[in-house]
Parts: structure tokens; sequence; C-alpha cells
């Protein structure tokens, strides 16, 4: 039994089907979301076609160890940037065998926001191998930890099945 709403487990059920179906896989690297988006196309029967690793980096080291972020990018954009998104995105694919990644980082809350970046916000970036790319810097607001955490695995999802054109 699920502990993701309905709407996550219909886009996770969609991405598995679909993707298993082309034979395609998937990597994920994850911050703010701690492996929930791996953790929802796990709950999904033959999930394991499709889900070729997942990257949780929560530290700015682990983005950096796990996932090849510049130090440089971390200092001056911050870890919560278009910059890190897209260099954790870049990482997980090609230190994966997935032909799909999608990379997420964002301040979640209930603290830790300021005036440039509140709480609510999140990068995600989704990359697939054949050079397509998609970023979106999305503001939730202060709707509750859970509350962004859960918005940002649905963006995710749906990002992964406009890359792959579904």
């Amino acid at each position: 039994m699920s502990n993701f709403p309905d709407e996550i487990m219909s886009l996770a059920e969609r991405v598995v089907t679909i993707f298993a179906a082309r034979g395609l896989m998937v990597a994920t690297a994850e911050s703010c979301t701690g492996g929930l988006i791996a953790g929802a196309l796990t709950e999904i029967s033959g999930s394991s076609a499709v889900v070729e690793r997942g990257f949780v980096t929560y530290t700015n080291t682990a983005k950096v160890e796990m996932l090849g972020v510049q130090e440089e990018t971390l200092v001056g954009f911050g870890a919560v940037s278009r910059e890190t998104a897209l260099q954790m995105v870049h990482g997980a694919l090609f230190r994966s065998r997935a032909h799909f990644a999608v990379a997420v980082t964002g301040i979640a809350g209930p603290g830790g926001g300021s005036t440039d970046k509140p709480v609510g916000l999140v990068h995600l970036a989704a990359k697939s191998r054949d050079g397509g790319l998609l970023h979106r810097t999305m503001r939730y607001g202060d709707i509750g930890r859970d509350r962004v955490r859960l918005a940002t695995v649905a963006t995710a999802l749906e990002m992964l099945l406009e890359l792959a054109h579904a």
C-alpha cells in the first residue's frame, strides 16, 4: 500500500509503463526530496526494468563526490540554484547507465529560506542521453514541508514524461 497521493502514483505508473515499453531507464538525483522520486517509481510493479539508480545528495559534499557538482558552482550560486540542478542531472546521467535522469534541489522548509530563496523554491532538471534538457524553477510557496516535497516529486515525474515525449 502506497503512502503517496493518487496523482503521484498515476504519474509514476505512467513513467514505469511507458519507459519499460521503450526499454528506457531512469536515474534520480535528489536533495530536498530525499529519495521520494525513486521511492514513488519503485512503488510500481515492474519498476526494476526502469529505475537504474538513485542518488540522494543532501549535503554539498555528497553533490560534489557523487555527482561531480563543481564546488565553485555551490559557492557562487548555492545548492538551491539552476546551475546546481543542471550539474546534478548531468552527473546522474553520466554516472549511471540510465537513458534519462531527473534532479531536484530546493528548500522544503519550514526554515532555511531567505528573501532571495524562499521556502518552497525548488530547481528541477531533466536530461536525456540524446541531448534533451529541461529546467524548471518552481515556487510552491510555504505550503508545508511534506507538500513541497510531494509537489516536487509530481513535477519531476511530469518532466520525465515531457522529456520522453510520452
